[in-house]
């Protein structure tokens, strides 16, 4: 509270005081008689200055991309996205809680990388100066946590940034934040009941329930969630069954029926093999359709060349996470045999002598490492920013990310020192 009585001719200086200027006060602490408390200010000093208006909670940031672009502006005017940045801290809080609780151990691996593995996904390429070498951004940081189990550790994880250059949409940002972890002497099987604890465990910290309401749809992260192996959920969404398929003509003309665009089933014609035609529906009209919280596993051996066989061989142990029709991780029993993965990275390299440019490197370091003998492992991974965007209702992954990727722009004509 200014009281011009106690600030004598320093009071005519409030006029040139803005909304936004930062004062420095002291004074006693006084109880008004509207009952609030408040500060009976005997001096006051004037801490920054404030050059540029800042706008209102109703003219202000109407356009998204200035939102996007002007993040600060964004959280002093909307406490609600700055609340969605906290339940973004403290979910990730709540997963090491968790991992902390069966005896994880946190580990950092290389954001820079010589040979990039652990996705499919096209890299950004950088070059170092002084070892005269091209190094990639991580897509993953897969490959070093499989090393840290070969040496020795039975339970790490990483929760880091990782890169792919790729295309920008609702729920795709080319940097994005990973959680993967690894443990010895589990399969698969592990693995899904554990994925399914951290997201009822989290939820329950977080939010006080497992219970979401996403876009008007309740939804409910408590355990069991709905399973379906990959043929199972094409079987069930699609009414087809790709193992009565004997050939990629036939499998072709089955596709046909379903209403995909044209367009789209142009892209047919380069895939050569039927798990990667069962792939491309199960991408095309599927995923979209799991919209509650589901799990889809034994993915097709065409587009798992890291993940160990079933006992049909067509088939391997992998499996991903699904909610509102996006993908949250993916997830396997890491394939533990060299000369098996030997022959995976062959059939890689012809993938991308094809033309399919995020065929997976053959890293021959990564080989030797496991040729020192690699127990049953199985890798987990949730991609961050999807899981928060389904904690806090956010449809748009550039909601839920401070400063998201964006074409650059430059103020300077519109700047004055």
């Amino acid at each position: 509270m200014f009281a011009k009585n106690k600030l004598a001719d320093k009071f005519d200086l409030l006029q040139y005081f803005d909304v936004g200027d930062f004062l420095g006060v002291s004074g006693e602490i006084i109880t008004t008689q509207a009952g609030e408390i408040t500060i009976d200010i005997a001096y006051f000093e004037l801490l920054a200055k404030t050059l540029r208006p800042i706008p209102n909670e109703w003219d202000g940031l109407k356009d998204v991309e200035e939102r996007y672009r002007k993040k600060y502006l964004d959280l002093l005017l909307n406490s609600e996205i700055k609340t969605k940045f906290e339940l973004r801290t403290k979910i990730i809080s709540s997963i090491r809680k968790y991992l902390d609780t069966k005896g994880f151990l946190e580990v950092e691996t290389p954001t820079l990388q010589p040979i990039y593995g652990g996705g499919f996904a096209k890299p950004f390429i950088t070059h170092h100066e002084v070892l005269g070498s091209d190094f990639y951004l991580r897509i993953s940081d897969e490959m070093y946590l499989k090393r840290l189990i070969v040496g020795g550790f039975e339970k790490v994880y990483e929760i880091t940034k990782v890169f792919r250059n790729e295309g920008v949409d609702h729920d795709h940002n080319p940097e994005f934040t990973m959680f993967e972890a690894m443990i010895a002497f589990q399969d698969y099987q592990y693995g899904m009941d554990m994925i399914e604890e951290i997201f009822e465990y989290a939820a329950k910290k977080v939010l006080g329930t497992t219970q979401i309401n996403y876009q008007g749809l309740a939804m409910d992260v408590k355990r069991p969630w709905k399973r379906y192996s990959y043929v199972g959920a094409i079987k069930e969404f699609c009414h087809l069954n790709p193992l009565d398929w004997q050939t990629t003509e036939e499998a072709k003309i089955a596709i046909s029926k379903l209403e995909i665009p044209k367009e789209k089933l142009k892209l047919l014609n380069k895939l050569n093999k039927i798990g990667e035609i069962i792939a491309f529906v199960f991408e095309e009209a599927v995923e979209e359709k799991l919209v509650q919280p589901t799990i889809i596993y034994n993915y097709p051996i065409e587009i798992s060349p890291l993940a160990k066989k079933c006992p049909d061989p067509r088939f391997t142990q992998r499996f991903e996470m699904f909610a509102f029709g996006s993908e949250l991780g993916n997830n396997y029993t890491e394939l533990n045999d060299p000369l098996d993965l030997y022959q995976r990275f062959i059939e890689e390299k012809k993938r991308e002598k094809a033309g399919f440019e995020e065929a997976h490197q053959t890293d021959y370091d990564y080989l030797e490492a496991i040729e020192h003998g690699f127990p049953p492992t199985c890798g987990i991974a949730i991609g961050i920013d999807r899981m928060v965007m389904l904690f806090t209702n956010t449809p748009i992954i550039k909601e839920v990310i401070l400063f998201p990727t964006l074409r650059p722009f430059s103020s300077s004509k519109t700047h004055s020192p």
